[in-house]
């Protein structure tokens, strides 16, 4: 007796990822696992309760998976204020505002998702979120998560003066002619106040919040995913979700290297990893930050940081680990077999993170933890055969390689000419035989895999296709780019059933409403019509 497909698509290109034979025309789909390729094989697994779409035009891939994300920050701004969908400080203050008027009876008005860009130098003020919430704290993170924009109840709240030293790892933003904080956090400065003062959410509201975030990115393709900031409160919640079968992506999580303290964590971690493992969350990686961002100069470089007018400072940016210390947690965490997820953005701590790897090679010998270095924004050209060399993955947020206002304000005219030729050095990477990853670094920027992956291929905003490319020369072939946003992806993830479309393997996949091979550049122009996680259909777009 033949056991019959639960789904068979039938008459899409299907782009199956493999080295060989990477086309097909039909699949189907029995329980969680991929039965069969081709047309004639799927046609015999058609049963009287089979699900047959039929599909001609269309395209089927690999379920995305994203190598650096963040679900539960992104699914709590989205339940608060999401400012990621707005541009301009004017329309940030009216949605502030509107959800303020909304919730009058919330303490806190919490969220993000602000651009630099909108703001004189990078730093909104106090005075604007006064104006439309003079009565209750804001706190509301930046678009890349490295500074917040509060009013002055906040600051108030914790005692924040023109006499309060900055932290060693951020910086209050000050009003240059009275001293007096200005509305901006930056760093640590930032992630200390968040901890200290703002009220934690339960357990239930991350779950909610994973959830939320959960039905977003499966509606553009995705199904399994690295969190790259897993806190123990976040940990509880994916268990729980895991547990109880509402988990339906396939997830990594990064434990977060706590930069204050040492390598003692390492116990926290062991215990974390076991306690916190269920069926499809894998606590198996550890995130350290190793520097900041340029655009605030707290990423790491190697020589000064311009002053935009053609001189130098004496500004290197933020190591939040010494050299010496990050080669000893890396060689310990691999000693005992976590993988180490390393946030780098300056070619000073991509070097360090590249040494401290080869550090622990040194100690411990080769391994098969896929270490990988996300951001990889500044790359010395002789770092770059290194990546290769000790096994390295590149984990690429591709959305970020070109030209828009916050690289050209508040990027370049601080990196110089020189070093702004060595950013997002993708296309270097991948001919010096680097594996390649793709994430999004969503709710940085957008966590459409399609739109990454448009930027990758062709080096410019989808938004403003007829704009310069950013380096062009780094572009990626197409083929290259689908591949680390799936298989690249399924493979830092240590996820050997995904990021393929084989009989066998768990049917994880994507139907796209066109094929991206044939439709130009454009790639973003696409919709993902279906999504099917572990032989589920867990997102299917409207008509």
């Amino acid at each position: 007796m033949t056991d019959f497909a639960d789904l068979v698509i039938t008459g899409a290109d299907v782009w199956t990822a493999t080295a060989t034979s990477c086309w097909s025309d039909s699949l189907a789909l029995r329980g969680d696992r991929i039965a069969a390729l081709g047309s004639s094989a799927a046609r015999e697994l058609v049963g009287p309760r089979t699900r047959v779409i039929h599909a001609p035009g269309s395209m089927v891939v690999p379920g995305f998976q994203d190598a650096h994300v963040h679900p539960p920050f992104a699914g709590r701004n989205r339940l608060h204020v999401w400012l990621n969908d707005l541009q301009g400080r004017q329309a940030y203050l009216d949605r502030i505002a509107q959800y303020a008027r909304d919730n009058p009876d919330a303490p806190w008005i919490i969220g993000g998702g602000w651009a630099m860009e909108s703001f004189p130098g990078g730093t909104p003020r106090k005075e604007d979120l006064d104006a439309v919430v003079p009565d209750r704290p804001v706190f509301l993170m930046n678009r890349d998560a490295h500074g917040a924009w509060v009013n002055s109840k906040a600051l108030e709240i914790a005692g924040i003066t023109q006499d309060t030293h900055d932290p060693s790892d951020g910086r209050i933003e000050r009003d240059p002619h009275s001293g007096e904080p200005s509305g901006t956090l930056h760093e640590g400065a930032a992630y200390g106040y968040q901890d200290r003062y703002l009220p934690p959410p339960s357990r239930a509201d991350w779950e909610t919040a994973i959830l939320e975030a959960q039905t977003h990115l499966h509606s553009l393709g995705i199904t399994g995913w690295q969190d790259a900031w897993v806190t123990p409160a976040t940990l509880d919640a994916y268990r729980s979700l895991a547990v109880g079968g509402r988990l339906t992506a396939r997830v990594v999580g990064a434990l977060w290297w706590d930069r204050h303290r040492g390598l003692e964590q390492l116990d926290d971690f062991l215990t974390q990893r076991e306690a916190g493992a269920a069926q499809g969350f894998f606590p198996t990686s550890v995130k350290i930050m190793i520097d900041g961002v340029l655009e605030n100069y707290t990423g790491a470089l190697l020589e000064p940081y311009c002053d935009g007018c053609g001189g130098r400072t004496d500004n290197r940016g933020l190591s939040y680990l010494g050299r010496d210390l990050l080669a000893a947690a890396v060689t310990e965490l691999d000693s005992h077999g976590f993988q180490v997820h390393m946030h780098a953005i300056g070619d000073r701590a991509v070097r360090n993170a590249l040494d401290a790897v080869q550090a622990a090679r040194s100690a411990n010998g080769p391994s098969d933890h896929r270490h990988h270095i996300a951001h990889i924004q500044v790359v010395q050209p002789e770092d770059v055969p290194r990546f290769r060399e000790l096994g390295v993955v590149a984990n690429a947020q591709p959305y970020w390689a070109q030209l828009e206002p916050q690289m050209e304000e508040l990027t370049l005219p601080f990196l110089g000419r020189d070093r702004a030729q060595l950013q997002y050095p993708f296309g270097d990477l991948l001919r010096s035989g680097a594996t390649l990853a793709m994430g999004s670094d969503w709710s940085v920027t957008t966590a459409n895999p399609l739109e990454e992956i448009e930027v990758a291929v062709t080096r410019v905003d989808p938004q403003n296709r007829a704009n310069a490319p950013f380096l062009p020369e780094q572009a990626l072939p197409l083929r290259v780019a689908l591949a680390a946003f799936t298989s690249g992806s399924a493979y830092v993830n240590h996820d050997e059933d995904g990021g393929s479309l084989q009989v066998g393997r768990r049917a994880d996949l994507a139907l796209l409403d066109r094929n991206v091979f044939t439709s130009g550049a454009a790639v973003a122009n696409a919709h993902v019509n279906m999504t099917v996680a572990s032989g589920k259909v867990v997102y299917e777009r409207s008509a």
